[in-house]
Parts: C-alpha cells; structure tokens; sequence
C-alpha cells in the first residue's frame, strides 16, 4: 500500500491536533483563545470598616429581605455582571459578596452602632455561573458619613480572596468629592462607576468584574 508523504503525513497531523483541540475546549473558552486579549483587572479598594464580623442568618442574593421582613425605603435596584479573568474567561464556580449600608447609612455591624433596619439585609452572596454572571436585589446606594453612595464587593475562588472593590454610581454628586473615587484615576472610575437606568424589571446597573485568578 503506497505511504503518503511525509509533508502530507505532517499535515494531517497538525490538522489532527488542531481538530481535537478546538473540541476539547469548552464553547465559552474558544472566544477568549481565539482574540487572545488580555483584559484591564479591576481596580482593588479599601474593605473599609464595616465588613461583617458575623454573617447574617440570610445571605441570598435578596437584600431587601431579612427572613420574613421586607425593607421598603430607598429605591429597589438590581445589580448584575460578570466576573472573568483576565483572558475574558467566566469565574465560573466562584463567589461574589456585596455589602452596604442601609437608607438611612447605617451598616449592620457593631463599629457602626448596630443600627441598620433589621428588615434590610446589608450582606448577599451568590455563586458565578458558568458564564461568570451574578445578580443582586438591594438598593441604589445610599450616602454615609461623607462617602459617596457605593457598594462593598468581594470576589473569592475556592476559599481565596482575589479582589476586594467597590461599586459606584454615575453622576452621582458626591463622586467628586470622595477621596477613595478620585484616587482612582480617570480609567479606574471608568471601571468602576455605572449608571442606575430604568429597565422593565426596574432600576438596574450592571458591572464587569475583571479578577487576576
């Protein structure tokens, strides 16, 4: 039987190769393999103070509801994204927290007197999907002692911290008067602020989590 030859051989081998790679490989992966980009991480910031010494009983993606109780002040709000790495490829399996203060600026936790609404959860998290997204209910934020309204937000994989942040909002007029804002620089206040628009499920935002995994 006559043999093929060897150019012809190694190229239906590198053909091969090329074949079982792009199958093996998974769908949502090819597109980050295929552009070869390599994405900005989002800017790190302070956890600030007010981090939960002990975990709510409820720490679901709702916060506008503590158990049974409702929170009814401020303006409901969903707060969605995704969180990638910085090949664009979805922090699939990981978790993603939230926490902030309540209408009235108060957090849930003993630095700041204890003095949040019960009714408001303060405290959610969820797990990425396997498209890296994520979804809140909670409040367009509200200010607090001399910040700006935003949101504390935390990226962990496998028990890991890979990113403590925070979440902003666009226009808002306190912005330019917060230290923590300005010293992110034009690029990192980009990344980080978005608008609260109106939507058929009502206020939302949205923002893209780039993480160093």
């Amino acid at each position: 039987m006559p043999t093929a030859p060897l150019s012809s051989r190694r190229s239906l081998l590198k053909g091969g190769a090329g074949l079982i790679a792009a199958t093996a490989a998974p769908v949502w992966l090819t597109p980050a393999l295929a552009q070869g980009k390599t994405l900005r991480p989002t800017p790190g910031q302070t956890e600030g103070p007010y981090y939960p010494v002990a975990f709510p009983a409820d720490t679901d993606f709702d916060l506008l509801r503590s158990g049974a109780a409702a929170y009814g002040k401020g303006q409901p709000a969903w707060v969605s994204g995704t969180v990638t790495d910085t090949r664009s490829v979805p922090l699939a399996g990981g978790v993603i927290e939230i926490w902030q203060c309540d209408q009235d600026g108060h957090y849930h936790h003993p630095g700041d007197g204890a003095r949040a609404d019960p009714a408001f959860q303060g405290f959610g998290k969820v797990t990425l999907g396997k498209d890296g997204g994520y979804r809140f209910r909670t409040l367009r934020p509200a200010p607090y002692s001399g910040r700006t309204p935003h949101i504390h937000v935390k990226v962990k994989l496998d028990g890991r911290e890979l990113l403590t942040t925070q979440f902003y909002v666009q226009g808002d007029p306190g912005n330019a008067r917060d230290f923590l804002w300005r010293r992110l620089g034009e690029e990192g206040q980009a990344l980080l602020t978005r608008p609260f628009v109106n939507s058929p499920d009502g206020l939302k935002a949205e923002y893209a989590v780039v993480v160093q995994a």
